[in-house]
């Protein structure tokens, strides 16, 4: 199994950066988890929001591979405990199956990556800045494979 992260947004605070490593680096090699960065399409004076995601929407799909399992993260998705999204991943896993998770832009995702989406997790029903997701996004994924694994970080 393979995880990657594809995350609108190309310039994060180095705060972002640096804790989001942090997490990365303890996932194991085996998932091979990288992040693939989307550029924030800039908005002209009269363009709508909805012309923004459908461009993001245009390149984060042509990254999606057809047998990947696509979780979009967003708000109004399902809300997991550590241990929910552990067995998630855990029976992702047992199958094969690689994961690609996606966070949108500012402005959200176009209908066509909701429904391209095999799954919507939504970290909490607060909007958090696109940043903070990130690293809550790492913090989650290492915490479950610590609960995949017996591994002591994770405390009950």
């Amino acid at each position: 199994m393979h995880i990657r992260l594809i995350a609108v947004g190309d310039r994060q605070p180095s705060w972002v950066d640096s804790a989001f490593d942090d997490y990365a680096e303890r996932l194991p090699r085996q998932w091979q988890f990288r992040l693939e960065s989307v550029a924030t399409m800039k908005r002209q004076k009269n363009a709508s929001a909805d012309a923004s995601k459908l461009a993001e929407a245009d390149k984060i799909l042509s990254r999606i591979r057809p047998p990947e399992h696509a979780v979009l993260l967003d708000e109004r998705g399902t809300q997991f405990t550590s241990k929910e999204l552990a067995d998630k991943i855990d029976g992702w896993q047992t199958v094969g199956e690689d994961i690609v998770f996606v966070i949108g832009g500012p402005d959200g995702v176009a209908q066509s990556v909701q429904a391209r989406a095999n799954t919507c997790w939504s970290l909490s029903k607060l909007t958090l800045p696109h940043g903070l997701a990130r690293v809550l996004f790492a913090e989650q994924i290492y915490r479950a494979w610590s609960l995949m694994n017996g591994h002591p970080y994770h405390r009950e």
